[in-house]
């Protein structure tokens, strides 16, 4: 198994060992994974009966089921790999730390506090500077949500956002010249029902 995983991880450009991003994987896991394995043990019974009346299924998963938070996991798992250090994300565009700081102080990059210091999510950044555009996108963006959310609007393709009739990430979006306007109206939905 090791050495699929790490050919996987060399086509998806991970730079880690199987054995790393397994252990990445079971902390991602950890924190997302509650200890309880039956839904409706968290709530009330009136709660329960409020929910189950809505249509929701609190019965625990069978066995056979695919547990619907595998996904979320190797997300969190690859979005916390692939994100930049301070340093690496000076060092990208050609800054001083303390300005990646202040940018993070300023929300003009996103980024949150890990142990070994700030993590910044690398769908922000080019080759060798941050996405144009992405102050205005950013200053949109609801600051409640958390960093996989995030990231996974900026790289998913949006029906609103299109390059030769074909619908395209606010990320690429942002780095083939377009409208950061557009991505930052698109952006202030996060979180909202539809």
């Amino acid at each position: 198994m090791s050495a699929a995983l790490e050919t996987v991880l060399a086509r998806a450009g991970l730079k880690v060992t199987a054995n790393e991003f397994l252990t990445l994987v079971e902390d991602a896991a950890k924190k997302l994974t509650s200890p309880q394995v039956d839904p409706a043990a968290h709530f009330t019974e009136a709660e329960r009966d409020a929910l189950t009346g809505t249509g929701l299924d609190l019965r625990p998963l069978d066995a056979d089921e695919a547990d619907p938070r595998a996904r979320t996991v190797a997300e969190q798992t690859v979005l916390r790999d692939t994100a930049l250090s301070v340093g690496q994300a000076a060092a990208r565009i050609g800054v001083d730390t303390s300005r990646i700081r202040h940018r993070i102080g300023e929300r003009r990059l996103i980024g949150w506090k890990d142990r070994g210091g700030w993590r910044l999510p690398a769908w922000q950044f080019g080759d060798s500077d941050v996405l144009p555009g992405l102050d205005v996108v950013l200053a949109w963006m609801p600051a409640d949500q958390p960093a996989l959310v995030l990231a996974n609007f900026m790289t998913t393709p949006q029906e609103d956002l299109e390059i030769h009739d074909r619908p395209v990430s606010p990320r690429e979006w942002l780095l083939a010249g377009g409208d950061p306007q557009r991505v930052a109206e698109l952006a202030a939905a996060i979180g909202t029902p539809a």
